[in-house]
């Protein structure tokens, strides 16, 4: 299809953001708990459409985690403990930009973990995915695909662009030769963590307007009816004429000049 051109796109999405902060009021309203894996290639489009659900709702409310290399310590627990410690408590939304799946995908592809260790998570991530529905978290997995043409025109991208160049990392330049690694790794993992209790969507995002409208629009429709009324706030006319700002001890620096 041809390209979803910016003002389009935004018009789509104005509705959907209104809907995501209904959906923040009524996640406070009732106390459930909201967690979104965005898990896919790289470049694929991760962070921005967890910046399209984000923008709008309180960032107290939000969180957006995405986790560094394991230190030695992390590297030495529980594999799932450092996730475990960033799951929403009640009203909340944490959105995953890669999560524990980082074992079963750039940790498998790259070498970083055993074959045991791989095995011994795809075993246990549904059970640990079962728990956390069971205790009412609303859980909802994503995987982001894109050819490999488009993976190599956005890595491109990256390269020239001098205020994008730190998202080009060895990892990023060594799976560029690894795209059918990723695949089979992908579908091993689908295949036993693809569950009724957990189950996995997959999104194009070769086109990446159009397919943060399409996750957006699945993850509202997937949930229960948010519908609570926003709070009426009155603001009532000042009682006298407008303040200016008054400075003593430190007055504001030069502003910058146009």
């Amino acid at each position: 299809m041809s390209k979803l051109k910016r003002k389009e796109y935004e018009k789509l999405l104005e509705p959907m953001q209104l809907e995501l902060v209904a959906m923040a009021r009524w996640l406070q309203h009732t106390g459930k708990r909201l967690v979104v894996l965005v898990e896919g290639r790289d470049t694929a489009g991760k962070g921005g459409v967890i910046d399209a659900i984000s923008e709008h709702v309180n960032p107290r409310q939000c969180r957006v985690v995405a986790l560094p290399k394991p230190n030695d310590r992390e590297q030495a627990q529980w594999y799932f403990q450092r996730y475990a410690a960033h799951l929403p408590a009640a009203g909340e939304i944490v959105l995953f930009d890669r999560s524990w799946y980082n074992r079963a995908g750039v940790e498998k592809v790259m070498g970083y973990a055993s074959d045991p260790q791989v095995k011994a998570f795809l075993q246990q991530a549904p059970v640990f995915e079962q728990q956390l529905v069971d205790d009412g978290v609303l859980l909802f997995k994503y995987w982001l695909c894109c050819d490999q043409d488009k993976q190599e025109k956005r890595f491109a991208e990256r390269r020239d662009d001098p205020l994008k160049g730190w998202k080009l990392s060895p990892v990023d330049l060594k799976a560029r030769e690894l795209y059918g690694d990723y695949t089979r790794a992908r579908e091993a993992m689908l295949k036993t963590t693809h569950t009724d209790a957990a189950p996995w969507t997959l999104v194009d995002f070769n086109h990446q307007k159009l397919g943060r409208l399409t996750l957006i629009r699945d993850l509202l429709d997937r949930l229960p009816d948010t519908h609570v009324d926003a709070p009426v706030v009155d603001l009532p006319a000042l009682a006298g004429k407008p303040a200016k700002e008054r400075y003593g001890v430190v007055k504001p620096i030069a502003s910058f000049k146009v």
